[in-house]
């Protein structure tokens, strides 16, 4: 996910959106320690993912908070 397409997600999404995504890097991490990962670099995809959800949502409570 981009930021791009992370501003067009609505706050509803944007949480949801979130809370999957977590929901994903906990069954990965509880994957990687009974078996091997296929993919290593999901981690820091989702890490990422998940960061740029948080920054969107925070500049959306700044900019109401300005307004």
């Amino acid at each position: 996910m981009s930021a791009i397409e992370a501003k067009k997600l609505s706050d509803q999404e944007l949480i949801e959106t979130e809370a999957k995504l977590r929901k994903d890097l906990f069954e990965l991490r509880s994957k990687a320690v009974t078996q091997k990962v296929e993919k290593p670099s999901e981690f820091t995809n989702i890490r990422k993912d998940i960061a740029r959800l948080q920054t969107e949502r925070r500049q959306r409570v700044t900019k109401a908070v300005k307004a």
